[in-house]
């Protein structure tokens, strides 16, 4: 086995582990992204290896460049639309943005001569731009989706008012070209101090001079900077067109005709119940109240008007004793002062 042989057969066993130590990680973690992470290797090994092939016959003819280009932008126009689904004009939106800022990096690249045009540096600096438009398409329609559902009042508020659907979604858009560009800027910020770029790195492969290198990663870095900000405007100017959000409330479990329908007698016979229940009390309470009040009254009768309708005494008020008694005295003390002076009247007589 030569040494290119085996250096291929060494990459695909430690692609194997990588992969194999991804999907772990994953599951451990709780990350529901599945195989994803292995497709995503598998075609790219494919993808690389017909890409080998192809580019033999790009660097012969000329003209099979601007094919090449041709598919890159249609693959990442549809790859990136994919993920845009959920929003009204996602897919033109993407397809629109990449297929521009692509375009016009490209000819701004090559039309002021920052780089030669030849075959080769045309499919290296096509590939890398298209590539990074079509993240920045697939990142700007993902934050808008969600910045516009925070934001919905505020849009809601807006179109309330009539304002336009681009005056609606002015701050949205806004947001998500921010977040969008922010790693592309914190990587052309920190290069050379904490990252090798790629193309630097495949440059000094190639046989460049680390001046020549650098150079052209300075292009790449910049020119990826303004794809993505063409990108991003042009997404979200297209996806501000909508006048509708996208809701983002799950659709709620399905429930048989049954279960429904117990659930909603259940949730109306407890309002009833307790209805009866205190109708049922009311007459009682107030029943209650009327007895009680009416045994009050007599008292109060009876003591405002004590000798009643006719003005004889009632029963509630006992006559006074204190008359008879004083009577019945006098007379007992006029029969002991008679019964007294009878023997005296006696004795004088028989002197």
């Amino acid at each position: 086995m030569n040494e290119t042989a085996w250096l291929f057969v060494t990459t695909g066993i430690g692609l194997v582990v990588t992969v194999a130590a991804i999907l772990g990680l994953q599951r451990w973690a709780g990350v529901r992204a599945g195989w994803q992470p292995m497709v995503a290797t598998i075609r790219a090994v494919v993808q690389l290896a017909v890409l080998a092939l192809v580019l033999h016959g790009v660097f012969t003819y000329a003209w099979t460049a601007a094919l090449m280009l041709a598919v890159m932008m249609t693959v990442a126009s549809l790859t990136a639309g994919k993920r845009l689904h959920e929003l009204p004009y996602g897919r033109r939106a993407a397809a629109i943005g990449i297929v521009a800022a692509a375009g016009t990096t490209i000819a701004l690249v090559f039309g002021v001569r920052m780089m030669e045009l030849t075959v080769s540096n045309f499919i290296a600096m096509s590939g890398i731009i298209t590539g990074n438009s079509m993240s920045a398409a697939t990142l700007t329609g993902r934050r808008f989706l969600a910045s516009s559902q925070a934001q919905r009042g505020e849009v809601e508020g807006w179109f309330a008012l009539g304002a336009p659907s681009s005056t609606a979604f002015g701050r949205v858009s806004r947001t998500a070209i921010e977040e969008m560009l922010l790693p592309t800027i914190d990587q052309t910020k920190a290069t050379g101090l904490v990252t090798m770029p790629g193309a630097f790195v495949g440059a000094l492969i190639g046989g460049a001079s680390p001046l020549e290198a650098a150079r052209f990663q300075v292009v790449v870095l910049v020119s990826i900077m303004l794809a993505q900000t063409i990108c991003g405007i042009i997404v979200t100017r297209v996806l501000s067109r909508a006048t509708v959000i996208v809701s983002d409330e799950q659709p709620a479990a399905p429930t048989s005709d049954h279960k429904r329908d117990k659930a909603t007698h259940a949730k109306g016979e407890a309002p009833r119940q307790a209805d009866a229940a205190n109708s049922g009390a009311e007459p009682e309470k107030s029943g209650a109240e009327s007895d009680t009040s009416g045994a009050s009254v007599e008292p109060d009768s009876g003591d405002s008007d004590p000798a009643g309708p006719a003005g004889s005494p009632t029963s509630d008020t006992p006559e006074s004793p204190e008359p008879a008694e004083a009577e019945g005295d006098a007379e007992d003390d006029d029969r002991r002062r008679a019964e007294d002076a009878l023997p005296r009247r006696k004795r004088n007589l028989g002197k």
